[in-house]
């Protein structure tokens, strides 16, 4: 059987825990964060736990990071 291939673009914005969680960082992170209030950016700072309902999705384009 052949190896399969990491999707680039999931391995850099998925992580995975010790125990095995998929983490992930909210969006709107990136730029317009100047008029927003402090409380609300250090809310984009922590990963959050993905959904389960994509958790089997994601996990197939991880295959060796499980």
């Amino acid at each position: 059987m052949p190896k399969l291939k990491t999707h680039k673009g999931a391995k850099s914005r998925f992580h995975i825990t010790g125990s095995g969680k998929l983490m992930r960082t909210k969006c709107g992170k990136s730029h317009l964060r100047r008029k927003k209030a402090p409380r609300a950016k250090r809310l984009y700072d922590e990963m959050i736990p993905i959904s389960s309902a994509d958790e089997k999705r994601i996990r197939r384009l991880l295959p060796y990071k499980v």
